[in-house]
C-alpha cells in the first residue's frame, strides 16, 4: 500500500513543476486552459488526468497494457496445451527483460521454437516492455508520477540517453535505428525510444525507427543463433549457462538502476 500511495497519475499544482519547454505541445500541459478563478480544484484534477490519458505518452501506456493482457492470455493458452512451452516463453520473457533480446532469442531457439515464431514473439516482447520504459519514463520527467524508485530510475535512464545523445543526434532518425539495431545491452529500443524523445521526435516517428531497428536485430541474432543450433550439438547447454550468468549480473544491475543514482 505504501508504493501505491506514493504512485499519482496526474500533475501537481503548477508551483511545484519544473520548468517546462516552450516547445511542448500544449495539448501536452493538464490543466493549462483552466484558469486559476474558473474551476475548482477537483475541476482541475479530473482535466489533468483526461489530458493524461489523451496524451501520446498516456495512450502508450494503454497499449502496454492491453499486450500485458495478451501476454497473460497466451501463457495460460499454452499452460493449458503445452507446459514446456508455457515454460519457455516465460523464461525467455524473463531473458529478455534481464538480459535484453540475445538472451531472449538464444533461449527460444536453444528450445526448439521456429524460426517465425521466435522472431514474432520476441518483437512482441520488446514492443511491451518499450511501451512501459517509454510511457513511465515521460511519466516521470514531467513529473505525472511521484514515485521514488520511478524518479531515480528515471534520472538514471535519462544519464544513459544523454551520454549517446549527440552521436545519435548527428543523424537524426537513422541514428536512432542504427543505435537500435546494434547488438550491445547499451544500444536495446527502451534506450533508444528515450534518445529520440529527448531529440523531441514525434511518438510515431520515434517507434517507427525504434522497432525498425529492433525488427532487423532479432532477424539477425535469429539467423545466427538458428546457425549455431544447428552447427554446434551442445549449443543449448552454452544458452543455459550464459543465461545464468546474465541472470546474476543484471539482476543487481537492476536493483541497482531503481535504487541509487549512477554517476553521470
Amino acid at each position: 500500500m505504501g508504493l501505491l500511495k506514493n504512485i499519482r497519475f496526474w500533475r501537481r499544482d503548477s508551483s511545484s513543476l519544473p520548468l517546462v519547454d516552450e516547445n511542448l505541445d500544449a495539448t501536452e500541459l493538464p490543466g493549462k486552459e483552466f484558469s486559476g478563478n474558473s474551476c475548482d480544484h477537483h475541476d482541475h484534477d479530473d482535466g489533468a488526468r483526461k489530458a493524461l490519458y489523451q496524451s501520446g505518452e498516456g495512450r502508450v501506456f494503454l497499449l502496454g497494457l492491453l499486450l500485458s493482457v495478451i501476454f497473460v492470455i497466451l501463457i495460460a493458452y499454452y499452460l493449458a496445451i503445452n507446459m514446456k512451452a508455457a515454460q519457455t516463453l516465460l523464461l525467455a520473457f524473463v531473458a529478455h527483460t534481464l538480459g535484453g533480446r540475445a538472451a531472449g532469442i538464444g533461449l527460444c531457439i536453444a528450445f526448439e521454437f521456429s524460426t517465425w515464431m521466435t522472431i514474432v514473439y520476441n518483437m512482441f516482447l520488446e514492443v511491451l516492455i518499450v511501451c512501459y520504459c517509454y510511457s513511465l519514463f515521460v511519466f516521470s520527467f514531467k513529473n505525472y508520477i511521484n514515485c521514488k524508485w520511478l524518479t531515480i530510475a528515471s534520472k538514471n535512464a535519462e544519464k544513459q540517453a544523454l551520454k549517446h545523445k549527440n552521436v545519435v543526434a548527428r543523424y537524426g532518425w537513422l541514428g536512432i535505428f542504427a543505435f537500435v539495431m546494434i547488438p550491445l545491452p547499451i544500444t536495446g529500443p527502451a534506450a533508444g525510444s528515450i534518445i529520440a524523445y529527448l531529440l523531441k521526435f514525434s511518438i510515431k516517428r520515434n517507434f517507427a525507427a525504434v522497432f525498425g531497428g529492433t525488427l532487423v536485430s532479432i532477424i539477425i541474432w535469429t539467423c545466427f543463433f538458428d546457425y549455431l543450433d544447428r552447427h554446434i550439438a551442445i549449443f543449448k547447454y552454452i544458452v543455459v549457462a550464459v543465461l545464468l550468468v546474465v541472470f546474476l549480473y543484471y539482476f543487481k544491475t537492476l536493483k541497482r538502476w531503481f535504487t541509487q543514482e549512477t554517476d553521470e
